[in-house]
């Protein structure tokens, strides 16, 4: 086998995988409190220091386009769960936080959103198993930059 077609292979495994996996979590999330895209938000901002990232830094983080975060978040603020303010370093920026009650309510929903993955994806893999799918795609996902 060549090894175009070796990366082809591996790439099809891997993302029909993931679709697969990211289908069954999906229909176990706990929708009716955040939608997935929100909890990506609350995610990120919630790993960050101070729960805050300017928004240019969130985009990074999430799968969406620039606009449809903006969006995004302006709902999240309506909803009470993150705040908006200038960036004092540069006023043309934006800090996006995480409030108590955003990250309350992420809390609550990453323990179950925990417990599918722990079924989905530690149900199936083994401990050194993890470690070594978690070494991969670290490996690819920084291998472009």
């Amino acid at each position: 086998m060549s090894d175009k077609s070796l990366a082809v292979d591996a790439w099809e495994s891997l993302f029909r995988a993931q679709v697969s996996v990211f289908r069954q979590l999906n229909a176990e999330f706990p929708s009716s409190e955040l939608s997935f895209n929100e909890y990506d938000v609350l995610f990120n901002l919630s790993r960050q220091p101070e729960r805050a990232l300017r928004i240019r830094d969130l985009n990074r983080h999430l799968l969406l386009t620039q606009p449809s975060v903006s969006r995004l978040v302006d709902r999240l603020v309506q909803r009470g769960l993150v705040t908006k303010e200038s960036d004092p370093g540069d006023g043309r920026g934006t800090i996006v936080r995480i409030t108590e009650n955003g990250y309350s309510l992420f809390r609550r929903v990453a323990v179950i959103h925990a417990e599918s993955i722990r079924t989905r994806v530690g149900g199936v893999l083994d401990a050194d198993e993890l470690r070594q799918l978690t070494t991969l795609t670290e490996k690819l996902r920084l291998g472009g930059e």
